[in-house]
Formats: structure tokens, C-alpha cells, sequence
């Protein structure tokens, strides 16, 4: 059993509504929302992003999920999968909302694994870890699940699907007027470097077509540690050369963590996103993409910034994120338990 409770400096309960011991039995993959969206800059909703995902995937199940491409079916692997409901979160102290969302994160993560657990793994203290999977929520919340993640990894490898950097400094993004809102959905890369949650040589951006403020956003961008891969390089190289950017940046022995904001999909293919720009990938481009991260050492990953509200009645955006969620679940069930060894397990 795993204890999750969200106490205040005085170990006052922060939300009394959910402050009852939480039973969660041990599995492989978690899955939890993050209900927060006090950080972005133009649209809010996403706060209702988890719910959202959720109902998109309600066509998915046990006997239907078979893989095509990958040639694995997540839901009928020996590999357990559990979602744990939302972590609490208030909407009224951001602050205070994004420890919950670190704390609650890093209660489920340093589990012990339902295989595998005497096995060594890719976490500083040498031991397998369970992964962890969080619906959105806006962008925000990386920080706050890489600071967890920093406690069990140390600095870890990003891949980050987006059209937006959100490595600016909070001086040119939001003007930065209180350390509060210092933090945010543009800016929390930045943030996750100066703290040191990211290694400085392997981090990579795919999708970008944001404007900037100058030429020096991509500047410090390439401070953070990161490479950018622009979103129109694909008519040029295709799906097949955006997926040999990645994996030569990454490569194969690092550990690695996923975020996808949602607009990385053109707004014709998911219009319920909270920042959305034209000109993006289709949900079948960003599907091939993943796929073609198989085999990599993902130990996390997040799906960020759905709005439902924006969605249209045949809820083209929860669907895509749903599948989008699909695609990344296969690549992590298909991959097995992250030990180390020749007989560590793997389907």
C-alpha cells in the first residue's frame, strides 16, 4: 500500500476532501491526472485535460488494442497497468498546487515495481522503478514531475513534442512580476535547467513553429541544453528523418522522459489546446513518430495542455490524446521493466 497525503509546513492536510489513505496495489505503469491550469498565458480548460483524455479513450479496450505497427498489445501483456485517479490540486496557490503535483507524482514513482523489483535499474539508487504516466493538465506541471523525477534519476533526457519552446526566461515570457509567476507554461524548461533536472547535451525540441521574441530565444533555448527540431523540417525530411533527429540526439542508454503538449498537432487535428498554432503535424505523423522512438529507456512521460471545451462535438482532440497516450503506453509496455541485465524481463 502506498500512503498519499499532501501536508502543509504546520502537517495540516492541504485538501481535507481528499485526505484519506489512498490503496493503490503495486503494477508496472501508473497512470494520474494533474488537474492544473493556472499557468497558462492565453486559453484555460485544461484542468479538465485528464477527464477529457479518459473519455477519449473509452473506445480503446482489452481485445481491441492490438498494435498494428509495434506489433504488442499493452492491455494484454503481463505488465500491469493502473490508473490512480487525479492528484489534488488546488486552483487557488500555484506554489502550493505544483508541490502537490511533485509530491503526489513522487509517491507513486518510487514504489517498487510489480516485476523486477530486486533487479537493478536505471535510478541513482540502482533499483527498477515503476513509470508513471500524467494527463494534463497544462505545461506547467513538467516541473514539478521532473523535480520528482530528479529525486529517483537524477538529471534526465527530454523529448519535447510541442510547437512552443517553453524555455524562456520569465523576464521575456510574462514579464516575471512575483516568483510565482515566474513559473509557467512557457517557462518551466528554463526553470528545470537552472535547477539542474536535465542533462545538459541530449534534450530536444520536435514540432516548433512558435514566433519568438528574437533571435535569442533559440539562443537560450540551446543554454537549456536543447535541440530544436522545427516542425516544417518535415516536408523536407519526412517522418523517417524527424525520427533519426531524435534517437542520434538522445541515444540509446539514457534515461528518458516524454512530454507532449497536444498542440503539437495542427488545430485541425486537435483544436481543444489552450495555445494552438497553425501549421503542425497530423495525428498520423505524430503517431509514426513515437513509434519510431521504440526501444528507448523512457522512464515517464506527460500529455499536456487538452481544453475540452474547445473540442468539437465529434471530440477530435480527447481522441487524438487518447491515441497519442496509446502509442506511448505500447512503446513503454513493449520495452518491459527498466532492469538491467541479461535477465531482466522483456516482451
Amino acid at each position: 500500500m502506498v500512503f498519499i497525503a499532501f501536508h502543509g509546513q504546520d502537517n495540516s492536510v492541504a485538501n481535507p476532501v481528499y485526505s484519506k489513505i489512498i490503496q493503490i496495489p503495486y503494477s508496472h505503469f501508473y497512470q494520474t491526472g494533474a488537474p492544473f491550469d493556472t499557468g497558462t498565458s492565453y486559453r484555460p480548460g485544461a484542468r479538465f485535460g485528464p477527464s477529457g483524455i479518459r473519455q477519449g479513450s473509452r473506445r480503446l479496450n482489452l481485445y481491441g488494442g492490438y498494435n498494428v505497427p509495434l506489433q504488442a498489445n499493452p492491455f494484454t501483456s503481463d505488465m500491469r497497468i493502473l490508473d490512480c485517479g487525479d492528484v489534488p490540486v488546488t486552483s487557488y496557490d500555484n506554489a502550493w498546487a505544483i508541490r502537490q503535483i511533485e509530491e503526489g507524482h513522487n509517491s507513486i514513482l518510487m514504489r517498487k515495481p510489480y516485476l523486477d523489483a530486486n533487479k537493478p535499474g536505471l535510478s541513482r539508487a540502482g533499483k527498477t522503478l515503476p513509470r508513471v504516466i500524467t494527463l494534463g493538465g497544462d505545461h506547467t506541471i513538467t516541473l514539478p514531475l521532473l523535480r520528482s523525477i530528479n529525486k529517483a534519476y537524477g538529471p534526465v533526457t527530454v523529448i519535447h513534442f510541442d510547437s512552443h519552446l517553453d524555455s524562456w526566461k520569465p523576464k521575456v515570457f510574462g514579464g516575471s512580476p512575483s516568483e510565482v509567476a515566474a513559473i509557467n507554461h512557457g517557462t518551466y524548461f528554463y526553470h528545470a535547467a537552472m535547477e539542474g533536472l536535465l542533462r545538459n547535451d541530449t534534450n530536444i525540441h520536435a514540432g516548433i513553429r512558435t514566433t519568438l521574441s528574437g533571435p535569442s530565444d533559440y539562443d537560450n533555448d540551446g543554454y537549456c541544453g536543447f535541440e530544436i527540431v522545427e516542425a516544417r523540417e518535415i516536408d523536407v525530411i519526412g517522418t523517417d528523418g524527424i525520427i533519426k533527429k531524435i534517437r542520434d540526439r538522445v541515444g540509446t542508454d539514457n534515461p528518458v522522459y516524454l512530454s507532449i503538449d497536444i498542440d503539437t498537432l495542427d488545430p485541425a487535428f486537435a483544436p481543444a489546446t489552450g495555445t494552438p498554432e497553425t501549421g503542425g503535424w497530423s495525428t498520423r505523423e505524430l503517431r509514426t513518430i513515437i513509434r519510431g522512438l521504440d526501444g528507448l529507456n523512457f522512464i515517464g512521460a506527460d500529455i499536456v495542455e487538452v481544453a475540452p471545451a474547445y473540442d468539437t462535438n465529434a471530440e477530435l482532440s480527447t481522441m487524438a490524446a487518447a491515441d497519442v497516450l496509446y502509442e506511448v503506453l505500447t512503446i513503454m509496455v513493449k520495452k518491459g521493466p527498466l532492469s538491467i541485465g541479461e535477465d531482466s524481463h522483456e516482451l
